[in-house]
Protein backbone atom coordinates (compact mmCIF):
# COMPACT_ATOMS: atom_id res chain seq x y z
CA UNK A 1 0.00 0.00 0.00
CA UNK A 2 1.39 3.35 -0.48
CA UNK A 3 1.88 6.09 1.29
CA UNK A 4 -0.59 8.29 -0.06
CA UNK A 5 -3.34 5.40 0.60
CA UNK A 6 -2.47 5.48 4.44
CA UNK A 7 -2.57 8.59 5.72
CA UNK A 8 -6.08 9.16 5.39
CA UNK A 9 -6.48 5.80 7.34
CA UNK A 10 -4.26 7.04 10.00
CA UNK A 11 -5.67 10.25 10.28
CA UNK A 12 -9.23 8.69 10.49
CA UNK A 13 -8.05 6.24 13.44
CA UNK A 14 -6.60 9.14 15.48
CA UNK A 15 -9.34 11.33 15.25
CA UNK A 16 -11.53 8.02 16.41
CA UNK A 17 -9.47 7.59 19.66
CA UNK A 18 -9.46 11.08 19.91
CA UNK A 19 -13.49 11.06 19.79
CA UNK A 20 -13.56 7.91 22.19
CA UNK A 21 -11.21 9.46 24.74
CA UNK A 22 -13.55 12.57 24.69
CA UNK A 23 -16.26 10.60 25.19
CA UNK A 24 -14.85 8.76 28.00
CA UNK A 25 -13.69 11.52 29.82
CA UNK A 26 -17.28 13.52 29.70
CA UNK A 27 -18.34 10.29 31.38
CA UNK A 28 -15.85 10.69 33.83
CA UNK A 29 -16.96 14.22 34.61
CA UNK A 30 -20.60 13.24 34.56
CA UNK A 31 -20.01 10.85 36.72
CA UNK A 32 -18.15 12.42 39.02
CA UNK A 33 -19.84 15.84 38.82
CA UNK A 34 -23.19 13.58 40.04
CA UNK A 35 -20.80 11.52 42.84
CA UNK A 36 -20.38 14.87 43.75
CA UNK A 37 -23.92 15.85 44.15
CA UNK A 38 -25.14 12.39 45.66
CA UNK A 39 -22.54 13.14 48.32
CA UNK A 40 -23.60 16.07 49.15
CA UNK A 41 -27.50 15.26 49.07
CA UNK A 42 -26.02 12.02 51.42
CA UNK A 43 -24.10 14.70 53.76
CA UNK A 44 -27.60 17.34 54.00
CA UNK A 45 -29.39 13.90 54.52
CA UNK A 46 -27.17 12.63 57.04
CA UNK A 47 -26.86 15.80 58.58
CA UNK A 48 -30.81 16.23 59.10
CA UNK A 49 -31.25 12.63 60.58
CA UNK A 50 -28.10 13.07 63.03
CA UNK A 51 -29.87 16.38 64.74
CA UNK A 52 -32.49 15.72 67.45
CA UNK A 53 -35.94 17.41 66.72
CA UNK A 54 -37.80 18.39 70.49
CA UNK A 55 -40.67 20.38 71.71
CA UNK A 56 -40.65 22.59 74.18
CA UNK A 57 -43.29 23.83 76.84
CA UNK A 58 -43.15 27.13 79.27
CA UNK A 59 -43.47 26.85 83.04
CA UNK A 60 -46.96 28.12 84.10
CA UNK A 61 -47.25 30.07 87.27
CA UNK A 62 -50.48 28.88 88.85
CA UNK A 63 -53.50 31.01 89.41
CA UNK A 64 -54.76 29.70 93.19
CA UNK A 65 -54.94 26.08 92.63
CA UNK A 66 -55.67 23.05 90.76
CA UNK A 67 -58.69 20.91 90.37
CA UNK A 68 -58.52 17.49 92.16
CA UNK A 69 -61.73 15.43 90.92
CA UNK A 70 -62.65 12.71 93.10
CA UNK A 71 -65.44 10.25 92.68
CA UNK A 72 -68.08 9.80 95.29
CA UNK A 73 -71.65 8.76 95.83
CA UNK A 74 -74.52 11.14 97.05
CA UNK A 75 -76.34 10.03 100.36
CA UNK A 76 -79.16 11.68 102.08
CA UNK A 77 -78.45 14.09 104.44
CA UNK A 78 -80.29 12.09 107.11
CA UNK A 79 -81.43 8.57 106.16
CA UNK A 80 -82.99 5.86 108.30
CA UNK A 81 -84.06 2.53 108.01
CA UNK A 82 -87.10 1.55 109.43
CA UNK A 83 -87.56 -1.69 111.75
CA UNK A 84 -90.80 -2.91 113.48
CA UNK A 85 -90.81 -2.54 117.41
CA UNK A 86 -93.37 -5.58 117.90
CA UNK A 87 -94.66 -8.60 115.89
CA UNK A 88 -97.48 -9.07 114.05
CA UNK A 89 -99.20 -8.24 110.58
CA UNK A 90 -99.36 -5.62 108.49
CA UNK A 91 -102.34 -3.94 108.59
CA UNK A 92 -102.15 -1.04 105.84
CA UNK A 93 -99.52 1.28 104.62
CA UNK A 94 -99.92 4.95 103.70
CA UNK A 95 -97.02 5.56 101.66
CA UNK A 96 -94.68 4.59 98.68
CA UNK A 97 -91.61 5.05 97.07
CA UNK A 98 -91.14 8.77 96.29
CA UNK A 99 -93.76 9.71 98.47
CA UNK A 100 -92.99 12.87 100.36
CA UNK A 101 -93.22 12.84 104.17
CA UNK A 102 -93.40 14.97 107.13
CA UNK A 103 -91.78 14.23 110.90
CA UNK A 104 -94.75 12.23 113.06
CA UNK A 105 -97.00 11.21 109.33
CA UNK A 106 -98.29 7.94 109.31
CA UNK A 107 -96.40 5.61 107.25
CA UNK A 108 -98.14 1.91 107.99
CA UNK A 109 -99.82 0.17 110.72
CA UNK A 110 -99.19 -2.74 112.84
CA UNK A 111 -101.65 -5.45 113.95
CA UNK A 112 -100.20 -6.76 117.10
CA UNK A 113 -103.01 -8.47 119.11
CA UNK A 114 -100.49 -10.48 121.15
CA UNK A 115 -99.61 -7.13 122.54
CA UNK A 116 -102.79 -5.86 123.29
CA UNK A 117 -103.72 -8.89 124.80
CA UNK A 118 -100.81 -8.57 126.82
CA UNK A 119 -101.54 -4.78 127.59
CA UNK A 120 -104.80 -5.57 128.95
CA UNK A 121 -103.47 -7.89 131.53
CA UNK A 122 -101.09 -5.42 132.40
CA UNK A 123 -103.78 -2.88 133.39
CA UNK A 124 -105.46 -5.51 135.22
CA UNK A 125 -102.58 -6.54 137.34
CA UNK A 126 -101.96 -2.98 137.96
CA UNK A 127 -105.60 -1.84 139.02
CA UNK A 128 -105.05 -5.13 141.81
CA UNK A 129 -101.80 -4.00 143.22
CA UNK A 130 -103.12 -0.49 143.35
CA UNK A 131 -106.55 -2.10 145.49
CA UNK A 132 -103.85 -3.89 147.90
CA UNK A 133 -101.57 -0.48 148.22
CA UNK A 134 -104.52 1.23 149.17
CA UNK A 135 -105.46 -1.22 151.34
CA UNK A 136 -101.88 -1.74 152.97
CA UNK A 137 -101.64 1.89 153.60
CA UNK A 138 -104.88 1.81 155.32
CA UNK A 139 -104.03 -0.73 157.57
CA UNK A 140 -100.67 1.04 158.14
CA UNK A 141 -102.40 4.14 158.92
CA UNK A 142 -104.62 1.96 161.58
CA UNK A 143 -101.90 0.38 163.32
CA UNK A 144 -99.76 3.85 163.48
CA UNK A 145 -102.90 5.24 165.98
CA UNK A 146 -102.96 1.85 167.83
CA UNK A 147 -98.97 2.31 168.46
CA UNK A 148 -99.64 6.03 169.43
CA UNK A 149 -102.21 4.57 172.16
CA UNK A 150 -99.20 2.15 172.83
CA UNK A 151 -101.84 -0.99 171.83
CA UNK A 152 -99.88 -2.89 170.03
CA UNK A 153 -95.89 -3.46 169.54
CA UNK A 154 -93.46 -1.65 167.39
CA UNK A 155 -92.63 -4.86 165.18
CA UNK A 156 -96.51 -4.82 164.77
CA UNK A 157 -96.26 -1.52 163.51
CA UNK A 158 -93.16 -2.03 161.18
CA UNK A 159 -94.17 -5.21 159.56
CA UNK A 160 -97.29 -3.08 158.65
CA UNK A 161 -95.74 -0.22 157.31
CA UNK A 162 -93.32 -2.86 155.60
CA UNK A 163 -96.30 -4.44 153.89
CA UNK A 164 -97.24 -0.68 152.51
CA UNK A 165 -93.90 -0.40 151.08
CA UNK A 166 -93.96 -3.36 149.52
CA UNK A 167 -97.11 -2.78 147.87
CA UNK A 168 -96.18 0.67 146.79
CA UNK A 169 -93.67 -1.28 144.81
CA UNK A 170 -95.83 -3.50 143.47
CA UNK A 171 -97.96 -0.79 142.37
CA UNK A 172 -94.71 1.25 140.77
CA UNK A 173 -93.80 -2.11 139.19
CA UNK A 174 -97.32 -2.50 137.63
CA UNK A 175 -97.58 0.81 136.36
CA UNK A 176 -94.32 0.90 134.71
CA UNK A 177 -95.26 -2.62 132.83
CA UNK A 178 -98.57 -0.75 131.26
CA UNK A 179 -96.61 2.06 130.17
CA UNK A 180 -93.93 -0.01 128.46
CA UNK A 181 -96.21 -2.21 126.67
CA UNK A 182 -98.44 0.88 125.73
CA UNK A 183 -94.77 2.57 124.18
CA UNK A 184 -94.48 -1.49 122.61
CA UNK A 185 -98.59 -1.03 121.55
CA UNK A 186 -97.57 2.90 119.77
CA UNK A 187 -94.77 1.21 117.69
CA UNK A 188 -97.69 -0.29 115.92
CA UNK A 189 -97.77 3.07 114.05
CA UNK A 190 -95.01 3.53 112.13
CA UNK A 191 -94.45 7.12 111.74
CA UNK A 192 -91.32 9.15 109.64
CA UNK A 193 -88.46 10.17 111.87
CA UNK A 194 -88.09 13.40 110.51
CA UNK A 195 -89.11 15.30 107.11
CA UNK A 196 -87.97 13.47 104.33
CA UNK A 197 -88.80 11.03 101.03
CA UNK A 198 -89.70 7.38 101.16
CA UNK A 199 -86.86 5.82 99.03
CA UNK A 200 -87.71 1.89 99.72
CA UNK A 201 -90.84 0.27 101.07
CA UNK A 202 -90.35 -3.67 101.59
CA UNK A 203 -93.83 -4.60 102.56
CA UNK A 204 -97.34 -4.96 101.86
CA UNK A 205 -100.68 -6.09 103.22
CA UNK A 206 -100.76 -8.60 105.62
CA UNK A 207 -96.85 -9.49 105.84
CA UNK A 208 -95.93 -11.10 108.45
CA UNK A 209 -93.22 -9.19 110.60
CA UNK A 210 -91.01 -9.39 113.43
CA UNK A 211 -89.55 -7.00 115.59
CA UNK A 212 -86.01 -5.88 115.51
CA UNK A 213 -83.20 -5.57 113.00
CA UNK A 214 -81.68 -8.44 113.65
CA UNK A 215 -82.35 -12.62 113.14
CA UNK A 216 -85.53 -12.36 111.05
CA UNK A 217 -87.03 -8.75 110.93
CA UNK A 218 -86.73 -7.28 107.95
CA UNK A 219 -86.51 -3.52 107.16
CA UNK A 220 -89.92 -1.53 106.97
CA UNK A 221 -89.53 1.57 104.68
CA UNK A 222 -85.90 3.75 104.18
CA UNK A 223 -86.47 7.22 104.38
CA UNK A 224 -84.17 10.02 103.12
CA UNK A 225 -83.87 13.61 103.78
CA UNK A 226 -82.69 14.80 100.22
CA UNK A 227 -81.92 18.40 100.65
CA UNK A 228 -79.19 19.19 101.18
CA UNK A 229 -77.64 16.00 100.13
CA UNK A 230 -74.29 14.38 101.80
CA UNK A 231 -70.96 13.59 99.35
CA UNK A 232 -68.34 11.81 101.16
CA UNK A 233 -64.65 11.53 99.20
CA UNK A 234 -61.51 10.57 100.08
CA UNK A 235 -58.66 12.93 99.52
CA UNK A 236 -55.24 11.04 99.07
CA UNK A 237 -52.50 12.03 101.90
CA UNK A 238 -51.06 14.37 99.12
CA UNK A 239 -53.39 16.79 98.95
CA UNK A 240 -55.13 16.44 102.58
CA UNK A 241 -53.54 19.32 103.85
CA UNK A 242 -54.85 21.76 101.03
CA UNK A 243 -58.45 20.76 102.26
CA UNK A 244 -60.12 23.29 104.50
CA UNK A 245 -63.26 23.42 105.80
CA UNK A 246 -65.79 25.76 103.79
CA UNK A 247 -63.76 25.34 100.44
CA UNK A 248 -66.27 25.65 97.04
CA UNK A 249 -66.51 22.33 95.49
CA UNK A 250 -68.13 21.50 91.90
CA UNK A 251 -70.00 18.27 91.51
CA UNK A 252 -70.79 16.49 88.34
CA UNK A 253 -72.60 13.95 87.02
CA UNK A 254 -70.78 11.90 83.64
CA UNK A 255 -74.82 11.75 81.85
CA UNK A 256 -75.17 15.29 82.50
CA UNK A 257 -72.21 16.62 80.43
CA UNK A 258 -70.74 20.31 81.44
CA UNK A 259 -74.12 20.83 84.06
CA UNK A 260 -72.03 21.52 87.17
CA UNK A 261 -73.73 21.84 90.95
CA UNK A 262 -71.86 23.26 93.74
CA UNK A 263 -71.27 22.21 97.14
CA UNK A 264 -68.97 22.85 100.32
CA UNK A 265 -67.24 20.89 102.27
CA UNK A 266 -68.51 20.55 105.37
CA UNK A 267 -65.91 18.24 107.75
CA UNK A 268 -63.02 15.99 107.27
CA UNK A 269 -61.75 13.38 109.25
CA UNK A 270 -58.27 15.72 110.27
CA UNK A 271 -57.39 12.26 110.09
CA UNK A 272 -55.20 10.05 107.55
CA UNK A 273 -56.60 6.52 107.22
CA UNK A 274 -53.27 4.16 107.76
CA UNK A 275 -54.77 1.48 105.61
CA UNK A 276 -55.76 3.69 102.66
CA UNK A 277 -53.65 6.43 103.45
CA UNK A 278 -56.51 8.92 102.70
CA UNK A 279 -58.53 11.50 104.46
CA UNK A 280 -62.57 11.28 104.54
CA UNK A 281 -63.76 14.77 103.22
CA UNK A 282 -67.86 15.55 103.73
CA UNK A 283 -69.40 17.58 101.60
CA UNK A 284 -72.92 19.16 101.67
CA UNK A 285 -74.76 19.91 98.36
CA UNK A 286 -77.82 21.77 97.97
CA UNK A 287 -80.79 20.36 96.27
CA UNK A 288 -83.73 22.36 96.41
CA UNK A 289 -85.13 21.31 92.66
CA UNK A 290 -84.27 17.72 93.29
CA UNK A 291 -82.13 17.72 90.32
CA UNK A 292 -79.80 15.01 92.21
CA UNK A 293 -80.68 11.72 92.94
CA UNK A 294 -79.48 10.29 96.40
CA UNK A 295 -77.56 7.37 95.35
CA UNK A 296 -76.21 8.60 92.55
CA UNK A 297 -72.43 8.45 91.42
CA UNK A 298 -70.74 11.66 90.82
CA UNK A 299 -67.41 13.58 90.45
CA UNK A 300 -66.18 15.95 93.39
CA UNK A 301 -63.86 18.52 92.04
CA UNK A 302 -61.87 20.17 94.98
CA UNK A 303 -59.78 23.44 94.62
CA UNK A 304 -56.23 22.68 95.76
CA UNK A 305 -53.65 25.53 96.15
CA UNK A 306 -50.64 25.73 95.46
CA UNK A 307 -47.49 28.17 96.65
CA UNK A 308 -47.82 31.00 94.73
CA UNK A 309 -43.85 30.46 93.86
CA UNK A 310 -44.14 27.44 92.18
CA UNK A 311 -44.22 26.78 88.44
CA UNK A 312 -46.06 23.67 86.71
CA UNK A 313 -44.81 21.93 84.29
CA UNK A 314 -45.98 18.83 82.57
CA UNK A 315 -44.46 15.56 84.61
CA UNK A 316 -43.35 14.24 81.09
CA UNK A 317 -40.87 16.90 81.44
CA UNK A 318 -38.92 15.25 84.36
CA UNK A 319 -35.32 12.89 84.10
CA UNK A 320 -34.94 10.89 86.83
CA UNK A 321 -31.44 10.50 87.07
CA UNK A 322 -28.89 8.95 90.38
CA UNK A 323 -28.25 12.13 91.22
CA UNK A 324 -31.66 13.87 91.67
CA UNK A 325 -34.41 14.70 89.67
CA UNK A 326 -33.37 17.21 86.70
CA UNK A 327 -35.55 19.13 83.63
CA UNK A 328 -33.57 19.65 80.40
CA UNK A 329 -33.75 23.04 78.99
CA UNK A 330 -32.61 24.64 75.56
CA UNK A 331 -31.32 28.12 74.65
CA UNK A 332 -31.79 29.97 71.56
CA UNK A 333 -28.84 29.04 70.44
CA UNK A 334 -30.12 24.88 70.48
CA UNK A 335 -27.98 24.38 73.23
CA UNK A 336 -28.95 21.45 76.64
CA UNK A 337 -28.80 22.86 80.08
CA UNK A 338 -30.09 19.95 82.58
CA UNK A 339 -31.20 21.90 85.41
CA UNK A 340 -32.31 19.71 89.06
CA UNK A 341 -35.33 20.85 90.19
CA UNK A 342 -37.51 20.51 93.67
CA UNK A 343 -40.63 19.17 93.82
CA UNK A 344 -44.15 19.75 95.43
CA UNK A 345 -47.52 18.76 94.96
CA UNK A 346 -47.92 15.94 92.32
CA UNK A 347 -51.68 16.72 90.26
CA UNK A 348 -50.93 14.01 88.07
CA UNK A 349 -50.89 15.10 84.44
CA UNK A 350 -48.79 18.22 86.00
CA UNK A 351 -46.50 18.74 88.90
CA UNK A 352 -45.67 21.85 90.91
CA UNK A 353 -41.72 22.53 90.96
CA UNK A 354 -40.88 24.55 94.06
CA UNK A 355 -37.22 25.71 92.57
CA UNK A 356 -34.55 25.38 89.90
CA UNK A 357 -36.79 26.31 86.91
CA UNK A 358 -37.73 30.11 86.00
CA UNK A 359 -40.82 30.43 84.03
CA UNK A 360 -39.45 31.99 80.79
CA UNK A 361 -37.38 28.65 80.25
CA UNK A 362 -38.24 26.10 77.13
CA UNK A 363 -38.90 23.01 79.06
CA UNK A 364 -38.35 20.02 76.60
CA UNK A 365 -40.89 17.53 76.82
CA UNK A 366 -40.18 13.84 76.77
CA UNK A 367 -36.33 14.33 76.63
CA UNK A 368 -34.26 11.06 75.99
CA UNK A 369 -32.51 9.73 78.61
CA UNK A 370 -29.60 10.00 76.36
CA UNK A 371 -29.32 13.41 76.93
CA UNK A 372 -26.88 15.48 78.53
CA UNK A 373 -25.38 19.43 78.81
CA UNK A 374 -23.97 21.01 76.24
CA UNK A 375 -26.06 18.49 73.34
CA UNK A 376 -27.04 20.62 70.57
CA UNK A 377 -30.76 20.21 69.30
CA UNK A 378 -33.62 21.82 67.01
CA UNK A 379 -36.57 23.02 68.57
CA UNK A 380 -39.63 21.41 66.03
CA UNK A 381 -41.29 24.81 66.00
CA UNK A 382 -40.78 28.23 67.11
CA UNK A 383 -43.91 28.19 69.13
CA UNK A 384 -43.27 26.85 72.63
CA UNK A 385 -46.00 24.64 73.73
CA UNK A 386 -47.84 26.28 77.27
CA UNK A 387 -48.29 23.71 80.01
CA UNK A 388 -51.80 23.42 80.50
CA UNK A 389 -53.26 26.30 82.42
CA UNK A 390 -54.32 25.90 86.10
CA UNK A 391 -57.59 27.04 87.32
CA UNK A 392 -58.32 28.51 90.20
CA UNK A 393 -59.19 27.69 93.86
Amino acid sequence: MSTTQTAPAVKRAKVGVAVIVAVLIAGGVVVLVMRMFKAGALAAETATHTRQFVTTVLPQAPAGGLPLTLPGTLQGYKEATLYARSNGYILRWTKDIGSSVKKGELLAEIAAPEINQELSQAVATQQQTASEESLAKSTAQRWQSLRDKDAVTQQDLDERQSAYLQAQANLAAAQANVARLRDLAGFNRVVAPFDGVVTSRNIDFGDLIDAGNGGAGKALFTIAQVDPLRLYVYVPQVYAPQVKVGDAVTVSLAERGGVQYQGTIARTARAIDTATRTMQVEIRVPNPNDALIAGAYVQATLPIKVDGTALLVPTNVLLFRPEGIFVATVDAQGRVKLAAVKLGVDFGNNVAVMSGLRAQDHVIVNPADSLADGDTVTVADDRAASAPQSKGG
